[in-house]
């Protein structure tokens, strides 16, 4: 069994509750009761995981952790209980049943991206195995990461549609097991910020991984394809041009900020997690495009050394954050392109870094190689 997390996981969905209300508020009922249930179904997860209630059951690590996912996909048969009938098993052939395999695709993606890019075996770095629940309730809303596992709603049709169909909801879901397994980053201000960023940023290089994509040909945006036809809208995010992800009668306009200009303070959302996220969001943005190449190579390596590296406090808030990015990649890379596109970035939205960085430590299992 591997060892749990300091501290129970958060409720941690991809769709902020902003939008839900506002859907819950619409006066047609087949866009307000979906949403109303969804908002119900939330608030009682995000009660269970604040009170440290247990979820889905503890899974097994492998006793040596491979190059291999461990998946398991179950279908949760429009009811609440998780994880539902065991639709596809690791190896297995395709199902009948096509958000089953998405959701396998998904998790697969997930898992090479991590261990091709960081040498990371699964989401806890330890082979912890990979399990989802697809056809959560009736109509649900989200898409969720709950601790221990996956699960994903159908949508309700009319704004939403399945969740398993967008691979960087899938890869932002996990990471945020890989932040639950590494920082712990604090669901709450900036902290939570910047978790819910983390899964922003890792979720668009793993959809860019899957599709080979260099930085230039990537859409940055986040969930493009749980939107409905129709929507006024191209996603749930977008890190290339936070506020403009869409502007719809039923949705609103995105809130999120892209410095911080334009930082929201607010008591909804612990803390505005997914309006503020817009601002590293866009940090990471400017660094890759800086930088240039496949987003999983420099700019992600340096993200990726700042998560794991063991220097990040739990309540980190977005200086912290920037002064340890800056310091990975004075590490990491020396005072080259890399460091300066770091501390301009962050510059450019609004957050401070001195240029005189301390020397990180190494992340777990991943040592730093001198280059230049």
């Amino acid at each position: 069994m591997t060892n749990a997390p300091d501290r129970p996981a958060v409720f941690c969905p991809i769709v902020p509750p902003h939008l839900l209300e506002s859907l819950a508020r619409h006066e047609d009922p087949e866009i307000h009761l979906p949403a109303r249930y969804t908002l119900e179904l939330d608030a009682s997860h995000r009660t269970r995981r604040r009170l440290g209630a247990p979820g889905a059951a503890e899974s097994a690590v492998a006793e040596a952790a491979g190059d291999r996912p461990d998946r398991t996909i179950y279908d949760a048969g429009h009811q609440q209980t998780l994880p539902g009938t065991e639709a596809r098993a690791e190896g297995a052939r395709p199902s009948k049943d096509q958000p089953v395999n998405h959701a396998y695709d998904g998790l697969g993606a997930t898992f090479e991206l991590y261990l091709k890019a960081y040498r990371r075996h699964s989401i806890d770095g330890r082979g912890l195995p990979l399990n989802a629940s697809v056809h959560y309730g009736q109509g649900y809303n989200n898409a969720f990461w709950d601790g221990k596992q996956m699960v994903f709603g159908d949508g309700d049709g009319r704004i939403f549609q399945d969740f398993t169909g967008s691979i960087d909801v899938i890869g932002h879901e996990l990471t945020h097991g890989v932040t639950q397994y590494s920082a712990k980053l604090e669901y709450f201000g900036q902290s939570g910020a910047l978790n819910e960023s983390v899964s922003d940023v890792f979720g668009s290089i793993i959809k860019q991984h899957a599709l080979g994509q260099t930085v230039d040909q990537a859409d940055w945006l986040i969930g493009a394809d749980v939107l409905a036809p129709g929507i006024h809208g191209t996603a749930l995010r977008s890190m290339k041009a936070p506020g403009t992800a869409y502007d719809d009668p039923a949705l609103g306009k995105d809130p999120q900020p892209a410095t911080m200009d334009g930082y929201v303070t607010t008591s909804q959302d612990n803390g505005g997690v997914h309006i503020n996220s817009g601002i590293p969001n866009h940090a990471f943005y400017l660094v890759a495009t800086a930088l240039g190449g496949h987003s999983w190579e420099r700019a992600g390596r340096i993200w990726y050394d700042t998560l794991t590296g063991g220097q990040l406090a739990s309540d980190a808030d977005f200086a912290a954050f920037a002064r340890a990015t800056a310091a990975a990649a004075h590490t990491r890379y020396g005072d080259g392109e890399e460091h300066q596109a770091v501390l301009k970035a962050w510059s450019q939205v609004g957050v401070a870094v001195s240029a005189a960085v301390p020397r990180q430590t190494a992340p777990e299992g991943a040592p730093f190689p001198a280059q230049g």
